[in-house]
Parts: structure tokens; sequence; C-alpha cells
């Protein structure tokens, strides 16, 4: 992968800090945005700006024809079977929000039980929470290793005809390792249960294939992958969807209206009420061919490098200890750390400081730091955009807070 080629297309790579030439390893968070991408979103709005789908004229026909274009693209990203298992929202806590509220506020009950790890972000666990109030259903975590591993013969032991649905990361946020979602969805299956898929931190950093993995809901934003922000994706088996409550009402799904009652369109439509944001599905679509350009093995490949560079670089530094898998295969690009004598946001604010950019805390998976016993960690994240000097930076930085607040 040629990185210094790849920089090009993000401007916002040119930015200084300071004195300092921007390092950005915030990538879990969000990502940067190539000029294919901010062009594509641009041309919507100087040539085709037209609201979707309730227009003859030729600038809702050709808005239209974008907006369902892209979810085309966006289904073969995923290999989805039909470009209706697609539906857009705001990102994929509105997407994980939506499989809770449309799926299992309408079919779990007293007595059945919701599976989830201890590592979930926040987005696919208090949906769940709130659920569980509504439905009467019970909550059960999956505990994993050290290094944020499962353990299938424990998390079978956790299945049984009570589990109705597992929802579990396809990718730590925090410890960075991928789960074999495949196998999971396999033994949930095997008593039943439907399985609910964090891909966030997965989408923008392996292959994936929904067909292949077998799960029922796979939630992911654009903007963790090179998209704009505002826009995500809810996969849903297309024989589920028509089990699943709306969770938003008014214009554009609903197929008839009384002044006593109302019916929904068909899903996609029925779960997108009120004016989609065109333009973000389309910078998506954008993103998605850009990465698809590389090539998804390419953009893989290139991130175990750099687990591998990193893991090395960070051991060395006295001090400092990395939670998550050491295998580079096992985790996706980010590396989460912390001292025992510097608090993760000082480490973090002498990194900004030397113009790199990194995220301290919890990271949205406060019961996991709990769990852990450390109060907040370092995540540094990385992208097609990153290299070896972009680490050497933070590496230096790291050595830099400890040896001034140490």
């Amino acid at each position: 992968m040629n990185v210094k080629e790849i920089k090009k297309d993000f401007p916002i790579l040119k930015k200084k800090i300071g004195a300092n030439d921007l390092v950005y390893l915030d990538n879990a968070a969000t990502s940067q945005k190539p000029v294919q991408v901010i062009e594509a979103i641009k041309d919507f709005y100087e040539n085709h700006n037209a609201n979707v789908h309730r227009g003859i004229h030729t600038l809702s026909e050709e808005a239209s024809d974008m907006y369902e274009d892209a979810r085309a693209v966006v289904a073969a990203f995923l290999g989805a079977a039909h470009p209706e298992e697609i539906v857009f929202t705001r990102g994929a806590t509105e997407s994980l929000n939506m499989a809770a509220f449309s799926w299992g506020n309408k079919n779990l009950k007293k007595g059945d039980k919701i599976l989830l790890t201890v590592f979930e972000h926040h987005s696919n666990l208090v949906p769940w929470q709130i659920v569980a109030k509504n439905t009467g259903a019970e909550l059960m975590y999956i505990k994993t290793g050290a290094q944020g591993e499962i353990d299938m013969a424990e998390y079978e032991k956790n299945l049984s005809p009570e589990v109705k649905i597992v929802c579990i990361a396809h990718a730590s946020n925090v410890f960075g390792t991928v789960l074999d979602i495949k196998e999971m969805t396999r033994k949930a299956h095997a008593v039943g249960a439907v399985v609910c898929v964090d891909g966030a931190q997965s989408a923008p950093h392996i292959p994936v294939n929904v067909q292949s993995l077998g799960c029922d809901f796979y939630a992911f934003s654009a903007h963790k992958m090179l998209g704009p922000m505002g826009v995500g994706v809810l996969y849903t088996k297309k024989n589920l969807m028509e089990n699943m409550i709306p969770c938003q009402f008014g214009g554009g799904m609903i197929s008839e209206v009384s002044h006593k009652s109302a019916e929904w369109a068909s899903p996609p439509e029925k779960f997108e009420a009120g004016t989609p944001d065109v333009a973000g599905a389309i910078g998506l679509s954008a993103a998605v061919k850009y990465l698809e350009k590389i090539g998804m093995e390419e953009v893989r490949k290139h991130e175990v490098e750099l687990n591998k560079y990193t893991i090395e670089k960070l051991q060395s530094v006295e001090g400092i200890k990395i939670i998550g898998p050491k295998d580079p295969v096992k985790r996706t690009g980010l590396v989460s750390f912390y001292s025992e004598k510097v608090h993760a946001h000082d480490i973090a604010s002498v990194l900004n400081s030397s113009g790199v950019a990194v995220r301290s805390g919890h990271h949205c998976a406060m019961p996991l730091h709990t769990e852990l016993g450390i109060a907040a960690t370092v995540r540094a994240s990385y992208y097609i955009y990153n290299d070896h000097s972009d680490i050497d930076k933070l590496v230096e930085g790291v050595k830099k807070a400890l040896k001034m607040l140490s």
C-alpha cells in the first residue's frame, strides 16, 4: 500500500497542530475523509439536490436513483442478498437502537434472555438494558479472557433455548480483539437465537460478508470508514424485517394513512421515516468505492503490519501496559494502553502538544474498564493513511509524557 500517495487524497492531513504536522491516530473514533468523498457530497448538493421518492421531476428522480444506487453499493460491500436488507440510519448507534426497539420490543418477553459480552460499546448495551426493562427479559454477560478473547466452550455453556438474541461486537473498540462471528452465530442459531453484530470497528478494517457470517443484524457507521458523519447502516435479514415494528413514524415510511390509522411501507422504507441524509448515503457509497479500489484485504494486511510495529514499539517503553491480544492478527488497527503512574488524559494531552491525536478515557466501554480495574486507557488507532513514522511519533510522545509526569 502506497501510504504517501493515499495521504495526498486527505486534505486535513496537511494541517498543522501548532508547529507540528498532524499525526492522526484517532480513527476508531472517526476517520478522515478523502477528497473523492468530499467531492461526491459537493456534487450532489450542487447538481442533484432534491427530496427522494416524492417527485416526478428530474432532480427528484436523479436524487432517488443516486440514493438507491448507494444502497446497492453498500449491500454489495457487505455481501447482502438484497439491497432491501440495507436500512440507512444516522450511525451505528441508531442502527443498534433500531434492532433493539424494532425487533426486541416486539419479540422478547419475560423469561427470555439477552446475551452480551462484557466489552460491548454502550451503544450495543444500553438499548438492550432498556428493552430488558420494557419486556422483562434478562441480561446475561459472557466473560472474556485477559486479551478480550471469548472462550467458545464458556460461550456455549451460556447458550440455551431461553437466549433469544446474542448481541456482540465483531471487534472490540478497546481490546481490538476480532471475534469469530461465524462460529458464534452458528452456535447461537443452534439454540434458536438471533444474532446482532456491532460492526462499527470491523466493517472499515476487514472484509465482511454477512451471508458468510450468518448474522441476523449487522450495524456500522459511515464516518469510521472514510464517509461522512451522521450516516449509518443496519443490515437486517429480509425474513426478520416483517416481524419488526418501526421506531419512527411519519413521511416516507407509510403506504396508506387515514384519520384513525396507518399502514407501513415495505422495508427498507418502513424503517426510514422522514427525509433521509441523501448526500450522506452518496458520500458513504463514494467511501466504499474508495476502499474497494484499494481492496479490503490490503487494508487488513496494512493494519496487521502496523499492529505488529506498534505493539513492539510500545512494549519497549518502560511503564506502559498494553491490553488486548499481543498477536497482531487477532486485533483490528488499534492498540489501547495505560500507565499506572500517569493518567491516560495526561498522556493524550502531551501527545496533542506534539501534534499526535489519540483518544483517552473509557471509550464508551465503562463496564469493561471497571472490570479491568483501570480508570482509563489511551487508544491509538490507525488507518490506510498511517505509517511507521506516525507510530514513531506516538512512541516518542508517550516517552515524553512519562518523563515529564512520572
